[in-house]
């Protein structure tokens, strides 16, 4: 048996393991789609393609991957294996997304990042979906599940947002040497270099940070592993939970509009609203802020409303924030570009909607982890490694779909290849935001109805428990 509480080292080894996944999900999520659309000159609509197509393999690799850590026994555990084996694969994959031969047509261009994508995927499948299942092994408390998601989307926002942050005021900051700034393809090169370096050293440090909280389990013996049919069979079965459903639907619509939105995230910042790159770094930077704000925010909203309720008050209001301000800038009532008192309005409302997105990305991870012992009480498996699966699978889908999303926009918008500040006319911007914010809200209301349907409340994961003891017994 797990002890009840955690120590606060623990919470932290675990909380560091999202620092991998953090660095990789901003990379994709800032920087992806400008790199391979305006600066490779590939189509964005084929950006778009190539990440769609690995997020249709990641439907198939997420939940094997699921089911084997659920199924692996050995002196390291269930979930380490995986983890440790990981590490080097993904770092080089990483690296060389950013680092493509300059031989390569955009044509060519296209088949690369399809196959480095797929690969990349798969790779951080092996790590993030054992290491993140680790929260429901280590503790069943219906709080504390709260407390460990929190502290690892801290880190994983932090590492994340300060990697994107040096990026762009250091590495790709104009100068007489880089007088291209943002479109300057070797700083992508550096940046892939220095962020599969911090990739590597993420995984290895929480992975060994973590191996003690493990051993207890290491003697678990494992289901029979049956073949491909056989697995998809049981992931199927265990999944047939309404409530599972209900999470899933949801954080899919969420990760879909947070893709949507960071995607489209620097071209907003840079054509819509014609901020400089050291504003829009402060704003990156706001994340920051945001994450610390969320560590606090999501557990105290979990033990006072509960999971459910707290998030959807807080996707109420995200669904009048940015989308407001959009509206009012093209009804001509916000300041004009370059008016001082602009930027203040845009870091406030960036802030305040940045802690409540991580917030109910929080909750979400909690909520799944409370149906793990729904499913153990009907199936009388524990089956972490598939439920947390659909973590990876929706997150991923936030650079799937939503980099999908945002090459659509940028279609029906008629937003041209390669273009600068300055070359990209009035008529293409107000297109963008015109298109972005209907299906921005469209998502945001149906993610609040998806998230209504759910039904673990805190008495029935208590109720769940009591089960699970009473059966053992």
């Amino acid at each position: 048996m797990m002890p009840k509480k955690l120590t606060l080292p623990s919470k932290l080894a675990y909380g560091f393991g999202a620092v991998a996944y953090g660095v990789k999900n901003n990379g994709f999520d800032y920087f992806l789609l400008i790199f391979y659309s305006q600066i490779l000159g590939v189509e964005a609509g084929l950006v778009g393609l190539a990440l769609l197509l690995a997020l249709l393999c990641d439907a198939f690799t997420d939940p094997v991957v699921g089911y084997l850590s659920d199924n692996t026994a050995g002196r390291f555990g269930r979930r380490h294996p995986w983890m440790y084996a990981a590490a080097i694969p993904v770092t080089c994959c990483y690296y060389f997304l950013w680092a493509p031969p300059e031989s390569l047509s955009p044509d060519h261009l296209f088949f690369y990042l399809v196959g480095l994508s797929i690969l990349v995927r798969a790779l951080v499948t092996f790590y993030e979906v054992p290491s993140s299942a680790l929260a429901a092994e280590i503790s069943r408390d219906y709080d504390e599940r709260t407390t460990l998601m929190a502290w690892r989307n801290f880190f994983g926002w932090v590492a994340g947002t300060l990697m994107a942050v040096f990026t762009l005021m250091v590495i790709l900051a104009p100068s007489e040497t880089n007088p291209q700034g943002l479109f300057n393809r070797d700083g992508f090169a550096t940046y892939g270099f220095l962020a599969s370096a911090l990739i590597f050293i993420s995984i290895v440090i929480a992975s060994l940070g973590t191996q003690p909280l493990a051993v207890p389990l290491a003697k678990t013996e494992g289901r029979q592993n049956g073949n491909l049919g056989s697995v998809f069979s049981e992931v199927i079965e265990t999944l047939k939970v309404p409530s599972f459903l209900a999470i899933f639907l949801a954080t899919v619509l969420a990760a879909v509009a947070t893709g949507l939105t960071m995607s489209l995230n620097l071209y907003l910042n840079t054509f819509f609203w014609g901020l400089a790159p050291d504003q829009i770094s402060v704003l990156v930077l706001a994340v920051f802020v945001a994450s610390l704000l969320a560590l606090n925010l999501a557990p105290a909203l979990s033990r006072t409303w509960g999971k459910k309720k707290s998030a959807i008050i807080c996707g109420v209001v995200i669904v009048f924030m940015s989308p407001t301000l959009i509206g009012l800038r093209l009804l001509g009532l916000l300041p004009e570009n370059g008016d001082p008192s602009l930027f203040p309005i845009l870091l406030t409302v960036t802030v305040l909607e940045m802690t409540l997105a991580i917030t109910i990305q929080t909750l979400m991870m909690s909520m799944i982890a409370d149906l793990v012992e729904q499913n153990e009480v009907r199936t009388g498996r524990r089956s972490e490694g598939v439920f947390f699966a659909t973590i990876t699978f929706t997150r991923k889908a936030t650079q799937g779909l939503g980099v999908w999303a945002a090459s659509l926009v940028l279609v029906f918008a008629n937003f041209p290849e390669g273009a600068s500040p300055g070359e990209v006319s009035e008529g293409s911007i107000a297109a963008l935001a015109q298109i972005y914010l209907p299906a921005v809200v469209v998502l945001w209301l149906l993610k609040l109805v998806a998230t209504n349907l759910y039904r673990i409340s805190r008495e029935e994961h208590e109720d769940n428990l009591a089960k699970l003891k009473a059966s053992a017994e």
